[in-house]
C-alpha cells in the first residue's frame, strides 16, 4: 500500500503563487503516473496536471501557462507550482498516483489540501 502526503495549500490573493508537494511512501512495483486533481464545491473532481514516468506532462486547459508540474528529487514525489492564481482555482487539491503493485493495476489518492484564492 502507498500513502500520499500532501503539503503547500493555503490562502492567497489573486495573482499570487503557491507550490503544492506530494510524496509517496510505501511499496509499489512501478509508478506510471503522478499528478493533481481538484474539486471545487458543487463540482466534479477534475484533472489539473499529471506527469508520466517518462516525464510527459498533461495540463488542463484552464491552467496551461500558469501551473507547472515537476518531479521531486526522486520519482516518488511531484510538485505543482501554481502562478497567477485566480479565484476560480479555489478547490481542494488531491494528489494522485497510478501504477502497478505486484502484477495488478493500482491507484491511490491523497487526503487533499485546500487552496483558496481571494479576489
Amino acid at each position: 500500500q502507498v500513502d500520499l502526503g500532501e503539503s503547500g495549500g493555503g490562502l492567497v490573493q489573486a495573482g499570487g503563487s503557491l507550490r503544492l508537494s506530494c510524496a509517496a511512501s510505501g511499496i509499489i512495483t512501478r509508478i506510471n503516473t503522478m499528478g493533481w486533481y481538484r474539486q471545487a464545491p458543487g463540482k466534479q473532481r477534475e484533472l489539473v496536471a499529471k506527469l508520466t514516468s517518462t516525464e510527459s506532462a498533461l495540463y488542463a486547459d484552464s491552467v496551461k501557462g500558469r501551473f507547472t508540474i515537476s518531479r521531486g528529487d526522486i520519482w516518488t514525489a511531484v510538485n505543482l507550482q501554481m502562478n497567477d492564481l485566480k479565484p476560480e482555482d479555489t478547490a481542494v487539491y488531491y494528489c494522485y498516483l497510478e501504477g502497478i503493485l505486484g502484477t495488478r493495476p493500482y491507484e491511490t489518492w491523497g487526503q487533499g489540501t485546500q487552496v483558496t484564492v481571494s479576489s
